[in-house]
């Protein structure tokens, strides 16, 4: 919906081209300017060097962007032509014009205006008669003139075709107008718009996607679980397959960490017509979860059913009881507050007019029931003694047939639908009746054909304007004035109300509406009305539907899961006399707590009669239960999955399940000599795997507008592909351009990498500190804190030392450096954390020198002549790669800088500016 400051700029950019000269490079020039002024173009203005607004208007007005932007638009209904032909026209009536002013010896416009407007004010004034008989004398005047020639004719009739030629130029003005309009439209939305764009990223120069430019859209980014914001991947195209493919099943969701297992399972819940979303924490265990989760399936089937869920408080009985009175009273007391004001005001209007019916129609009404009343006690006392043997017979076969609809719900249900109609149809007849009163009423007739013309015109007119405010009134526009923002709704409520009030006060003193509204059949008919309305509201009234049997069930085991119910009994006796006897009895009753086999058997049986009714109404049931692969271990998920494998394989049901990769593993393994419980727990399995670059480009695409293709790939590069790390990096992504102070990815992906680096290598250096290093292993240990500080010292003196200590580092691993060490004195895990902290340093080089360079276009075309090495999905491939082997992810990465035409050893120039201050304030003496 448009706001209603684009709605005014819309209107004034119309008027800008209907009263300016209709000019075809005065309209492409508007066009052009209102066209940078839009949100897109606007962005991208002055964000680098000699781009702007000038600089670009100037360029799209040159002859060859002009006839590209005009070449753009889809002219199908020939707006420029007819533009073109208008402005023509216009040019001709001008011409026409001015040769009609210079052969005039007299100014027309005083002898033609002056005239015009005198009839004008005299028929406002006096109405048609007088301005009629003026114009006929005029007339005759002119003819006269005319038939006796003469030079005060030759001046009339040169005065009379300027005048003419005058309006058959501003009839082609406002053709033109329009047509400008028209054009203009059409060539700021299909031409100077888009190339406006165009023109502005040609001259932004190289990589005009590598600006970062904030639109303030990113509320995707910091909500990742918003569903709105979810997009269909390959995993959840795969999963809707199989669920078609099955009718109920339990399907394993595996994958890594991260890659979305949640957000497919809230998916497919939410898709579902009716769906359980369960968590199994690692400190649950299997009679705590399913208690758990047979809560949430009751309690989700009662929502579903439209019934509140049971809310069992410790509150006393008479707490309770007083809060229900507390909240009935609210409710009458308001109902009362409107109910008794308003019958006692419709009383007190229609009193008299009841009254006088009622008197005037009391004795054939009281005739009229006592004729009924005899006929029906006469007939009665004939069956009674036996002279009306058909009556008699009639009545005793209605009695048994009464007695035998006892048991059939619907003879109870005509029944009670009997009196329904009866007052919907009194109710209707009522309304007839008023309505045929109204009509054959000649009193409202005359009174109508008394109302003057222009009354109801003005009445016309403000009912029109008030309906418009009361449009505006609900739109949720709002209108800028300087630093102010102010919502349609106080703009046009009060104008609503003043125009309203102002129709109310002109109808109510006009002396026709008046007399109207004094006709003494009015209270009345207003009676009628009344009486008839409360009549059908009562006709159309129907009870509320009935619980079924399966929500009734449901709270009740909500009670039995969520409750301890204990009673107990005391029975005393005893005989007082000289000595005392008696006897004492008590006894207690308190439930046992749920078994898991009985849990179990509860479960399913509820779950098959939910899924039963489902089943009929065409509708699916999926139970996803998630978190199993935080279960600890493998073997503690194939447990769990044992002690809830009773619940699964229910009919029409679906399960879906996130579990650990090892599981995963495991059931892809079965018919091969390897048996576990998944074998006859999972039906089958669905693996989400990482996204790829382009699935990652339409994530952060759905989630934010400002980052554009080059930082999806290096936050899909930092992530793997992994969801949930996409989304973080995507965050960052905006958090490094706040501490760079810059738009360009090659500063904001420097800042990036560099603290991924610092934060990494610091942490591998925490788990290096726990082994032990001898006097000749300490080398590496000293190289590693080395780079470590170089990348966290606030001081950009160690620029010049990070390029070559990242680099020494980056290549420790590598087989044929001649720096590498194969000291016998590292332990194996030791060397094995030397490796990895070494790959993700040659990880980190490697996206350094990709993406923090200029030219990211054109040295990407010119990778992808590698083919697959040459590819941003590879750098995707082996930091997915460094979680399995860091000498696999270091081939993988050579391959890579091959194609991308690194080096494959260190250099020994160069430097990494890092994210520090311009001037070093510690080491600064000046």
């Amino acid at each position: 919906m448009r706001t209603l400051e684009s709605q005014l700029e819309i209107w004034y950019a119309r008027a800008e081209h209907f009263f300016f000269v209709p000019d075809p490079e005065g309209v492409f020039f508007r066009c052009a300017g209102a066209s940078l002024a839009e949100r897109e173009a606007a962005r991208l203005l002055g964000r680098r060097e000699g781009v702007s607004r000038s600089a670009v208007l100037a360029r799209m007005c040159t002859e060859p962007y002009r006839e590209r932007a005009i070449g753009l638009c889809d002219d199908v209904l020939g707006s420029r032509a007819r533009f073109d032909r208008a402005c023509g026209e216009l040019a001709e009536a001008a011409v026409a014009y001015g040769q009609a002013v210079d052969e005039a010896e007299w100014d027309w416009r005083p002898v033609c205006l002056l005239p015009a407007g005198g009839l004008l004010f005299l028929l406002l004034i006096w109405g048609p008669l007088i301005p009629l008989l003026l114009l006929a004398a005029a007339a005759g005047v002119v003819t006269w003139l005319h038939v006796r020639g003469g030079t005060v004719w030759s001046n009339l009739r040169q005065c009379l075709r300027a005048a003419t030629a005058k309006f058959r130029w501003l009839a082609y003005r406002f053709g033109a107008g329009m047509c400008a309009i028209e054009w203009a439209e059409l060539l700021q939305r299909e031409g100077t718009g888009p190339a406006a764009v165009a023109v502005i990223r040609e001259m932004l120069g190289e990589d005009p996607d590598s600006l970062l430019v904030r639109d303030g859209h990113e509320d995707g980014l910091r909500t990742p679980r918003a569903a709105h914001y979810v997009v269909e991947n390959a995993a959840l195209l795969q999963l809707k397959r199989k669920l078609q493919q099955i009718e109920g099943g339990t399907i394993a969701v595996c994958g890594p960490r991260g890659s979305g297992k949640t957000t497919l399972l809230e998916s497919a819940v939410r898709a579902a017509d009716f769906g359980v979303m369960a968590q199994a924490p690692a400190s649950y265990t299997p009679h705590d979860f399913l208690v758990s989760l047979s809560v949430r399936l009751c309690q989700t089937y009662v929502r579903d059913s439209g019934k509140p869920v049971p809310e069992f408080t410790r509150l006393s009985p008479f707490e309770r009881l007083g809060r229900r009175l507390r909240a009935v009273g609210k409710r009458v007391g308001r109902w009362a507050l409107f109910a008794v004001p308003a019958a006692a005001l419709v009383v007190l209007g229609s009193a008299a007019s009841v009254r006088a019916l009622y008197s005037n129609n009391l004795p054939a009404g009281a005739h009229l029931v006592s004729v009924f009343s005899e006929r029906v006690s006469r007939g009665v006392v004939q069956m009674w003694q036996g002279h009306s043997v058909t009556s008699s017979m009639l009545v005793a076969v209605v009695g048994l047939l009464w007695w035998r609809g006892r048991r059939r719900a619907g003879v109870v249900r005509v029944l009670f639908q009997i009196p329904l109609v009866f007052a919907g149809l009194l109710g209707f007849l009522l309304v007839a009746a008023v309505a045929r009163d109204l009509a054959t009423d000649k009193e409202i007739f005359f009174q109508l054909e008394q109302v003057d013309i222009r009354t109801l015109i003005v009445l016309f007119v403000l009912l029109v304007a008030c309906e418009g405010c009361r449009t505006a009134k609900e739109s949720e526009g709002e209108l800028s004035i300087g630093s102010y923002e102010i919502s349609a709704r106080g703009v046009f409520r009060p104008l609503t109300y003043l125009v309203g009030g102002l129709f109310l006060v002109l109808l109510l003193r006009n002396d026709q509406f008046q007399a109207l509204l004094a006709n003494p059949a009015n209270p009345l008919r207003l009676a009628a009305l009344v009486v008839a309305a409360l009549l059908l509201r009562i006709g159309l009234w129907k009870p509320g539907p009935a619980e079924s049997p399966l929500v009734v069930r449901c709270q009740d085991y909500l009670y039995r899961l969520q409750t301890v119910q204990s009673s107990s009994n005391a029975l005393s006796s005893s005989a007082a006399q000289v000595l005392t006897l008696g006897t004492a009895h008590t006894s207690s009753l308190s439930t046992v707590p749920v078994s898991f086999p009985e849990l179990v058997d509860d479960f399913r049986r509820l779950l098959s009669l939910i899924s039963t009714e489902k089943a009929r109404a065409g509708k699916a049931v999926v139970i996803a239960i998630d978190e199993v692969d935080r279960l600890g271990s493998d073997t503690q998920a194939l447990a769990f999955l044992s002690e809830i494998k009773a619940i699964l394989g229910v009919p029409d049901v679906y399960y879906l399940i996130s579990v650990a990769e090892d599981v995963g593993a495991a059931f892809v393994r079965r018919g091969l000599p390897h048996r576990d419980v998944t074998d006859s727990s999972l039906d089958d399995i669905l693996h989400v795997q990482p996204s790829t670059l382009e699935e990652s480009r339409t994530i952060l695409s759905s989630r934010s507008k400002t980052l554009t293709a080059p930082y999806a790939g290096l936050a899909h590069a930092l992530s793997g592909g992994g969801l949930r790390d996409l989304l973080r990096y995507g965050l960052q992504i905006l958090e490094m351009q706040e501490k760079s102070q810059s738009d360009e990815l090659t500063e904001i992906s420097r800042h990036l990498i560099l603290e991924e680096l610092a934060e990494t290598l610091a942490g591998f250096r925490t788990l290096l500190s726990k082994h032990q290093f001898t006097r000749s292993t300490s080398g590496i240990l000293s190289s590693f804190g080395a780079l470590v500080r170089d990348l966290q010292l606030p001081c950009p003196c160690s620029d010049l030392s990070l390029r070559p200590t990242l680099e020494r580092f980056a290549f420790y691993g590598a087989a044929d450096h001649s720096d590498t060490p194969a000291d016998p004195d590292l332990v194996d895990t030791t060397r094995q954390l030397i490796e990895e902290a070494s790959a993700y340093a040659y990880f980190s080089l490697t996206l350094l020198d990709i993406f923090s360079s200029s030219g990211l276009d054109r040295r990407t075309r010119s990778a992808a002549a590698f083919g697959r090495e040459g590819d941003l999905q590879r750098l995707a491939d082996a930091r997915q790669e460094l979680g399995i082997s860091p000498y696999s992810a270091r081939t993988l990465l050579d391959g890579i800088r091959v194609a991308w035409t690194l080096p494959l050893q260190p250099r020994t120039t160069g430097n990494i500016p890092l994210q520090r201050a311009s001037d070093c304030s510690l080491h600064n003496t000046s």
